[in-house]
């Protein structure tokens, strides 16, 4: 069933503030309406069940972006779109499945470069630098932002947010190497980061919180720094509440600004503004593992988690619609494996020809037959 609101408790909080303001009263009011009552995603029907949404894609191309030298692909949560020449940014996790720490043993660049048209390698970087690479961003200016989600036996590597240029020369961390934690200077499985055009930074923090059980300080929160990385503010905690989260497991911009976030272990979408205001949550994308919107704000929301125990009978796969509600108008399929929810990606991206491309996580890699699957348009 999709949700609906007649007047947004947002829209009733702002008439009163203004109403109180036009009586000349010079009170500062604080507009921001407490969050809606939260939806219990058990009670939501996944639209795709009803067997009307359109495929929008003609071709799938599986084990698309071949790896040098012959590497097989292991598991990867990350692809992104370079904003100054339209090319694919993406990671893979040094030939290892799942959270396997593949990339703190071995000596091959996790980050690559691929030709949108031709899937060749045009560049590599990253060897040694991480234990297990996660989310992935390329800001305005064509830098490659990747956060590193679990840290190392020796304390020297992971729980970090790193800016690279182009060339993979390292610009910025966020976060101390191989120390988790949940105060400002400190990340704890940091699960995406993505930057607002002015530059600030903002970080999605806690990766075992979907867990039935999470581990011991086990966050949930979205901190923002500014530009040169000094931190500002955070919001959020453990929990399933609104302005909660359980696994915030990728972000996403509008074109108004608004801050998307996929949580994933609530089986929603929550949205802000960029100061952490509530803003609204969406139910009809279902457990979405990653979150692209493209300048038109069509959103891609990829689930590659839906099972019977975690959210009903859903299925996996890329349910598409607009960014300003929650109603899902477009579906690609997913691969068709030996569960009937099929199998899906962990991330996704779109490039200027609408065409799709997905990053095959633990889930998905074997049915993808590579890292990266390719989805062309009709």
């Amino acid at each position: 069933m999709q949700t609906s609101k007649t007047l947004p408790l947002s829209s009733f909080f702002t008439l009163l503030a203004l109403s109180v303001i036009g009586c000349g009263d010079d009170t500062q009011l604080e507009t921001k309406a407490d969050p809606v009552p939260n939806v219990n995603s058990a009670d939501v029907t996944d639209p795709v069940a009803s067997g009307t949404l359109p495929n929008p894609i003609s071709e799938v191309v599986k084990g698309w972006g071949p790896l040098p030298d012959r590497r097989s692909w292991g598991s990867t949560a990350g692809v992104d779109i370079d904003p100054k020449d339209g090319h694919i940014w993406a990671y893979d996790r040094c030939g290892a499945y799942a959270l396997d720490g593949g990339c703190e043993v071995s000596d091959v660049d996790p980050v690559l470069k691929f030709d949108r048209n031709t899937g060749e390698v045009l560049a590599t970087f990253g060897s040694g630098l991480f234990v297990l690479p996660h989310g992935i961003h390329v800001d305005a200016e064509g830098d490659v932002w990747i956060t590193d989600s679990m840290g190392n036996q020796s304390g020297t590597k992971g729980h970090q947010a790193i800016k690279f240029s182009p060339q993979g020369e390292v610009l910025l961390t966020l976060g101390k190497a191989g120390v988790a934690g949940s105060g400002p200077s400190l990340l704890n499985e940091p699960c995406d980061v993505i930057t607002a055009p002015n530059g600030d930074i903002f970080v999605s923090d806690g990766h075992s919180g979907q867990m039935a059980n999470p581990p011991a300080g086990t966050t949930g929160r979205i901190i923002k720094y500014n530009k040169a990385g000094e931190y500002i503010t955070e919001w959020g905690q453990m929990g399933s509440g609104p302005g909660e989260f359980r696994t915030p497991h990728a972000l996403a911009f509008d074109s108004q600004g608004r801050l998307f976030v996929a949580d994933r272990g609530n089986n929603r979408i929550q949205i802000y503004d960029q100061d952490g205001n509530y803003i609204d949550s969406y139910y009809q994308f279902g457990r979405i593992s990653g979150l692209f919107i493209d300048g038109d704000d069509t959103l891609y929301a990829i689930d590659s988690e839906s099972r019977p125990a975690q959210h009903g009978d859903w299925s996996t796969g890329i349910r598409i619609g607009h960014a300003s509600r929650d109603e899902v108008t477009a579906f690609v399929p997913p691969h068709e494996s030996d569960i009937p929810q099929g199998a899906a990606g962990e991330a996704v991206a779109v490039d200027a020809d609408r065409d799709i491309y997905a990053a095959e996580g633990p889930y998905s890699r074997e049915a993808a037959e590579g890292g990266l699957t390719k989805y062309i348009r009709r």
